[in-house]
């Protein structure tokens, strides 16, 4: 497995929802872009139209959770955003992860 970190910087966010492609489901909206270095890095955002504090850090970790399973499974080399929607913080982490894992193999990302 490759290593995987985090997007921090507003840039590298901005630059994903400009030029990366999206994948969208109900709960859960991914951008994929490949990137240069060899592996992989992950952001997750959650706006204020989720909701408070608490359901928009629930969205944090059920996705968080979610790509932990499929982090294995991740080709190297891919910047990935993770975007969480207004039903994103009712629903349980394997409606997620069955989300996410639609999305991931639409855009080639899973080996």
């Amino acid at each position: 497995m490759s290593e995987i970190t985090t997007l921090k910087e507003n840039k590298d966010f901005r630059r994903l929802y400009a030029r990366g492609r999206s994948y969208v489901s109900g709960v859960l909206v991914t951008y994929v872009m490949k990137n240069r270095c060899g592996n992989v890095r992950i952001g997750i955002t959650t706006g204020k139209k989720i909701g408070k504090a608490v359901l928009r850090s629930r969205s944090r970790r059920i996705i968080r959770e979610a790509f932990r399973c499929l982090a294995d499974d991740i080709k190297p080399g891919y910047d990935l955003v993770f975007v969480a929607r207004g039903k994103t913080p009712f629903v349980k982490s394997y409606d997620i992860l069955r989300a996410m894992k639609k999305e991931l193999k639409e855009a080639g990302v899973l080996k």
